[in-house]
């Protein structure tokens, strides 16, 4: 097996690093501890993705590289939208378009059936926020069953980092959270992870807050140039996405995500006392 040093990774996340590979190819290393089954679904679902003709990486074996599980994926060239972003900030209505157009193109496609249910995502998730009030939790389960059910590719996590850009080229990585589903309740959760990390200390700065603020406006003003009758319902779908993203345990974002969760359309709000926090 090829060694590696694993101080050196070309990157880092949550739940795995990235290490250079064969030529033409990345290892993405899982942390000890990370499910077996979990890399495995990765696989699978990538696997779906790149099939059905997305911008997306082709994904290969998988192995284990000095005590840890990993993937291997076709290298893709280029940096990611939020590198780019950072060192070159006044791009902010440039990027905040493109991401708009990638979004847009995706959910005009048509998805897999072997892709799970959003809904049941979703579901799933706010039932397993411990974080999440319970009477709160009963409300949104409710008003997720009566959501508009669509058969779009959504991605799940769709943000400036899972977005690598060459020149005029861009590739979305990170497939693992795609589901079959509503488009307005994936722009509702990238709408989620830009908001919440304006609102904590994910974002250190105030003119680094303005900038993202000003992406993020960016990126509703183009989508909704060609959605143009779905304001209401994607509104509907934030506090829903709020709720579930509490299953993701980020300390920093729990009573942030409460307050969102607790904006219900008025049907869902009778009966139902706003909590004083987690």
């Amino acid at each position: 097996m090829k060694p590696i040093s694993q101080d050196k990774p070309v990157a880092s996340g949550r739940t795995a690093d990235v290490f250079d590979w064969d030529k033409g190819y990345i290892l993405k290393l899982f942390h000890n501890g990370f499910p077996l089954e979990d890399i495995e679904y990765e696989q699978k679902i990538a696997r779906i993705v790149h099939a059905r003709g997305l911008n997306s990486p082709a994904v290969g074996e998988l192995l284990q590289v000095e005590g840890r599980n990993g993937l291997i994926y076709a290298r893709v060239p280029g940096n990611s939208m939020l590198e780019i972003f950072q060192r070159q900030p006044w791009k902010v209505f440039q990027y905040g378009k493109m991401l708009a157009r990638l979004h847009a193109h995706m959910h005009a496609n048509v998805s897999s059936r072997e892709l799970p249910a959003q809904r049941k995502k979703l579901e799933n998730k706010l039932k397993a926020a411990d974080k999440l009030p319970a009477l709160l939790r009963t409300r949104l389960l409710k008003m997720l069953e009566v959501m508009p059910i669509r058969d779009r590719v959504c991605h799940g996590d769709f943000h400036p980092a899972n977005i690598l850009i060459s020149g005029k080229d861009a590739t979305i990585i990170d497939w693992i959270d795609a589901s079959r589903g509503n488009p307005l309740g994936d722009v509702a959760r990238t709408s989620i992870i830009l908001s919440g990390a304006v609102e904590s200390t994910q974002i250190p700065t105030r003119l680094q807050k303005i900038l993202v603020d000003s992406f993020h406006s960016t990126y509703l003003k183009y989508y909704f140039r060609q959605h143009r009758n779905g304001w209401d319902e994607y509104r509907a779908w934030l506090p829903l996405v709020a709720g579930a993203r509490l299953n993701e345990n980020i300390p920093e974002l729990e009573q942030w995500l409460v307050k969102q969760a607790e904006i219900l359309p008025a049907p869902f709000k009778i009966g139902y006392k706003v909590s004083k926090g987690v």
